[in-house]
């Protein structure tokens, strides 16, 4: 019977000197409690344990039992006595083993779980963890360390729960767990901090950093990822509740503020291999955005911040952030990205950014990024709030600024309806010099006139693919059509009238050509449809066409017609408007003719 033989190692055991234990009788004590303990024979064990005669036993060999004790834990049933029984052994083995064999045995068992039963595992060992932590005398920091990084590691293969009913199901337990893990590392901080506060000089670098890793840690996850709007219905959401412990823990250590503004160096050790360098500094990118946005947009631990920073510095220190949020494409992330650039914009009034900052790489790298967002997200709400903040970022610049990002972004797009969005703001601001009193030198004059350089042109002249840039070309003919209306000759504050014949070359001549081209090409492109139909056996001839390397669906000759016939109303609209505009040129040049005469 297992517990006979239990006793009988035990007893044996007994009469020996703790230097005299053996290697076999490590592994007999070993097979004997792990078939005591898969028997059902978990009370008896437990009476074993609970003896003060084999105290000595149990401080040298306990830790042997970890492994079979754990899976018998997830065996039993929650209201099994049997795992009751379990639980107290757990306990016990946590106060008496030696605490160097039993925190290396507790770590083993977190790092050889996996799947579903990785949150379990963390929380079933992380009271035992602590006990442990806090009896070692040497390495205590650099365990605390490994034990959280080990915690962490296995954490993060996780999907994290991201809808209300995701959170509310908690299936893996992560949310749980999370919050756990927090509690099972505040005892550290809590030493941490009193050492702190005995003495100004006091610095434990080793905890401290081990600590701070640990938030780094969970700032990229899991709250990176994670949906952190309160949401209705969830009285106390997990994930909040986790950003501001984890926020609470950089103040206590002091590193909250130097981590938002001081731009601290990473402690993190020289890696020879470029591409763990480069792995180390993402994470740690990641990290930070997400840790100003849990405070400029959630709020988390904004009270902590002295208020005498301006709004465009405050904008300076998170673009770095910002960037680092719009360069992803996951949903969670983009969206934070998104939400940090509203609200550092926000808080800011209408041109008050100085033209200075455009000197900046982030603030020409970020609506870029913006841009790439708008064009080729597939999630609708994140392309319109895109679209919004470029037009909030825009507003915000002094007249200069807006000059230089117009001129940016027209030559960094590369898309037609942006270009075409940029230049109906080019003609906002050059209705605002034109009404009102104070004169802006950048939208009129020669700033004006290198500007409408880049928007009155053709990109590859009458080669040009007129369909893909109709956009920017109805735009371009809306503000040409607009500067001749409010412009005067005799006036000329724009200088459109001095360039007219450079815009005539560039511009309406090569468009015109380009029509007359496009028009000829699409309407044959229609007959031969139309004669082809008449000699297929049915107009439900279908073919296939291929956008991007994915085969899209198949087009009957009917749809391709449609297409077709799209595209020839697109011409004819297009030349609508260039006959306007041509027609008005030629009313203003005849009527100050009319004058001089």
């Amino acid at each position: 019977m297992a517990v006979d033989e239990l006793q009988a190692i035990v007893q044996r055991c007994q009469i020996l000197e703790e230097a005299d234990f053996k290697g076999e009788d490590f592994n007999l004590f070993q097979v004997a409690g792990q078939k005591c303990l898969e028997d059902g024979y978990a009370a008896q064990l437990l009476e074993v344990i609970q003896n003060e005669k084999n105290k000595v036993i149990i401080k040298n060999m306990g830790w042997n039992l970890i492994s079979p004790l754990v899976r018998c834990i997830f065996m039993y049933k929650q209201e099994d006595d049997k795992r009751d029984h379990c639980l107290k052994i757990l306990d016990q083995l946590a106060q008496l083993c030696n605490p160097k064999e039993l925190f290396l045995s507790l770590l083993e068992q977190i790092e050889q779980t996996s799947g579903e039963q990785v949150c379990q595992t963390v929380m079933l060992l992380l009271q035992p963890l602590q006990t442990v932590l806090l009896k070692l005398q040497n390495k205590k920091a650099y365990s605390v360390g490994l034990s959280l990084a080990m915690i962490m590691n296995q954490l993060t293969p996780l999907p994290v729960p991201y809808t209300k009913q995701q959170i509310e199901e908690d299936k893996l337990g992560l949310c749980q767990c999370c919050n756990a893990v927090v509690d099972f590392a505040k005892p550290f901080v809590n030493e941490l901090v009193k050492n702190m506060e005995k003495s100004s000089e006091y610095n434990d670098m080793e905890l401290k950093e081990e600590l701070l890793k640990f938030c780094m840690k969970s700032l990229k996850y899991p709250l990176l990822t994670a949906q952190l709007e309160q949401l209705e219905g969830i009285a106390e959401h997990p994930f909040r509740h986790f950003a501001t412990e984890i926020i609470g823990i950089l103040w206590d250590i002091r590193e909250l503020i130097p981590l938002v503004f001081l731009r601290r160096k990473d402690k993190s050790p020289h890696w020879e291999d470029q591409e763990f360098a480069e792995m180390e500094q993402k994470n740690s990118a990641d990290s930070l955005a997400c840790l100003s946005y849990l405070i400029f947009v959630q709020h988390f631990g904004i009270d902590c911040f002295p208020v005498v920073f301006s709004p465009s510095y405050l904008l300076q220190c998170n673009m770095t952030h910002i960037e680092v949020l719009l360069k992803r494409t996951e949903e969670s992330m983009l969206s934070k990205g998104l939400d940090l650039f509203e609200s550092c914009l926000l808080r800011m009034e209408e041109n008050s950014l100085l033209h200075q900052y455009l000197e900046f790489r982030t603030f020409i790298n970020v609506p870029q990024d913006l841009v790439k967002v708008m064009t080729l997200c597939p999630i609708e709400h994140l392309r319109k709030k895109s679209l919004n903040i470029l037009q909030l970022f825009i507003d915000k610049f002094d007249a200069e600024g807006k000059y230089t990002l117009f001129r940016c972004l027209l030559k960094t797009s590369n898309h037609a309806g942006v270009e075409g969005y940029i230049i109906k703001n080019i003609k906002d601001q050059i209705h605002l010099s034109l009404t009102k009193a104070c004169d802006n030198v950048w939208f009129t004059g020669h700033h004006l006139i290198s500007l409408l350089d880049l928007v009155l042109m053709l990109p590859e002249g009458a080669e040009t693919d007129l369909l893909q840039n109709s956009d920017r070309i109805m735009a371009s003919l809306n503000l040409l059509r607009y500067l001749v209306i409010k412009d005067c000759e005799s006036g000329n504050q724009t200088g459109v009238w001095t360039t007219l014949a450079k815009i005539e070359q560039n511009f309406l001549k090569p468009l015109h050509v380009g029509l007359n081209m496009s028009k000829a090409h699409y309407e044959a492109e229609i007959k031969n449809k139309k004669e082809n139909r008449k000699e297929a056996h049915s107009s439900n001839t279908v073919c296939s066409v291929t956008v991007g390397g994915e085969k899209m669906p198949a087009m009957t000759t009917e749809m391709q017609l449609q297409v077709l016939h799209s595209a020839l109303f697109t011409f004819d609209l297009i030349e609508s408007v260039l006959a306007r505009v041509e027609e008005l040129i030629e009313v203003k040049i005849k009527a100050v003719m009319d004058e001089h005469s």
